[in-house]
């Protein structure tokens, strides 16, 4: 017996990407935390957070994102499928979950030189139209779960793809009646009861300017009497210099502590989207428009149907004070609100891939 689980139960191998956030990692330990007492689930993750996977309980092998990288491409691959391969062999997965925007040619080629496992591909939708572009392998994957938006429920869909595809609703690490109430949360974040807090989780900035748009916000909430939290990131590449009187926190998952904060200020990627849907707590979300292939815009406005959010660019200074003057008044509301829309989407997922496991 180890803590990742029996020896004697399938094991399912998550292959999860380093990404621009957090969100394939969160993805896998989501789907991981649901699947613990059935299988025995192993990473192989190129996320550079990977002890938040070994604080969860799980083990996991480490491989360094092609970004981060000075081999070139072929070389990188390369060294992915014979590193991947060997895993392979060493586990021997009844399932491979692979959590990313696009398989990589080492990835591809040692699950066909494996061939012992069901390959699953979760592949989160909402993409800027343009920048689509076909998969020349649709005959490889098992299946294919799509992690929806907010609102979008479980279902079959047809595809471009041969195989199952299913849309599940938000994949989120925690279930509802693990985020801590207002008063445990302070408490576990050692604020004050009584306190005015804002926080910010901006993203790592990594391939936006966090802190151009996160001081003329944090100068705005300042001045209206709220102490400043900001989350740093567990993938960040580069130190964010902070204004005086900013306290730096680091929490993961940060929703468990969410409703400890009057108001949170973020950007619109899919972890945060499901986690402010979850605790119900005012915010403003700022869409990072630079990232490669997500629609954080078309996302943002599609969760402000479900939680009390105000979206802006806030490019300007003008546009920061009507934001955060929006922001106040939904926070001086005071209405106990209540998430309304399903958000078990990890549940469901997991319940897909232990049946294909087992088949």
């Amino acid at each position: 017996m180890d803590k990742s689980g029996s020896a004697f139960l399938p094991r399912i191998l998550f292959f999860n990407v380093n990404g621009s956030g957090m969100g394939h990692l969160n993805r896998c330990l989501a789907y991981a935390r649901q699947l613990r007492e059935q299988v025995c689930p192993v990473f192989f993750s190129l996320s550079s957070a990977i002890e938040i996977i070994e604080e969860m309980g799980f083990k996991a092998d480490y491989f360094v994102s092609h970004n981060w990288s000075r081999a070139s491409s072929s070389e990188w691959n390369r060294e992915l499928c014979l590193r991947l391969g060997l895993m392979l062999e060493r586990v021997r997965p009844a399932a491979v979950v692979f959590d990313g925007t696009w398989p990589y040619q080492g990835f591809i080629h040692a699950c066909r030189e494996y061939g012992k496992a069901k390959i699953i591909w979760s592949y989160r939708g909402l993409h800027q139209a343009d920048k689509i572009k076909p998969f020349l392998y649709p005959d490889m994957f098992s299946m294919i779960i799509r992690p929806g938006e907010v609102g979008d429920e479980f279902g079959f869909e047809d595809g471009d793809f041969g195989c199952p595809q299913v849309r599940v609703p938000p994949v989120c690490v925690l279930k509802d009646d693990e985020l801590l109430d207002k008063v445990q949360a302070r408490e576990a974040m050692g604020l004050s009861e009584n306190g005015r807090y804002a926080l910010f989780s901006l993203g790592a900035g990594n391939i936006n300017d966090v802190e151009g748009v996160g001081v003329g916000l944090i100068q705005q909430l300042q001045n209206a009497g709220f102490e400043v939290i900001w989350v740093n990131n567990p993938i960040s590449v580069k130190d964010v210099v902070l204004p005086e009187g900013v306290r730096p926190v680091s929490a993961y998952p940060l929703v468990r502590y969410l409703r400890a904060f009057d108001v949170f200020i973020g950007a619109s990627g899919y972890n945060t989207c499901c986690e402010i849907v979850q605790a119900q707590v005012p915010a403003l979300l700022v869409p990072n428009t630079d990232t490669k292939l997500d629609d954080q815009n078309r996302r943002a406005y599609l969760v402000a149907r479900h939680a009390p959010i105000i979206v802006s660019r806030c490019g300007n200074e003008s546009e920061r004070e009507a934001s955060v003057r929006e922001l106040l008044q939904l926070a001086d509301m005071h209405i106990d609100r209540k998430c309304l829309v399903p958000m078990n989407g990890a549940a469901l997922a997991a319940d897909t891939i232990l049946a294909l496991a087992n088949r």
